[in-house]
């Protein structure tokens, strides 16, 4: 498990409230770590890519992952956040990473999202 890898481990799914995550950089679209089992295509990372360069349409559109759609609740250049039925999907950006993470039906949203945001703070501060 390498350094990114532990760090989603430890301070998202060790939460109990994200089911799956991953970091994924900009600049060439690519994965840099996920939790166990949970994979982005390249598809799939410029999809979440494009979703922040239009929040007003990512409002309005909603977002789609692993070709299912979710329906936006919020969307701005920092934040995306969306449901379908009883599972989310929390986006994050930071200057040169989007950080993934989905919630299911027996977890906390607002426990997923702080989590999230913490994790998008930390890679602020470092300058990522």
């Amino acid at each position: 498990m390498n350094q990114l890898q532990s760090l989603l481990q430890d301070s998202l799914i060790a939460t109990g409230n994200v089911d799956n995550c991953a970091i994924v950089r900009k600049k060439d679209v690519s994965l840099r770590a996920s939790s166990s089992g949970f994979t982005l295509s390249t598809s799939d990372i410029e999809d979440l890519v494009e979703a922040f360069k239009h929040p007003t349409q990512t409002r309005e559109d909603g977002v789609q992952l692993h070709g299912i759609k979710y329906k936006c609740v919020r969307a701005d250049k920092f934040s995306i956040y969306a449901k379908r039925d009883d599972v989310g999907l929390v986006l994050v950006k930071t200057a040169s990473l989007i950080l993934v993470g989905t919630y299911n039906k027996d977890m906390y949203q607002s426990i997923c999202v702080e989590a999230m945001e913490k994790l998008a703070d930390y890679f602020r501060e470092k300058g990522k």
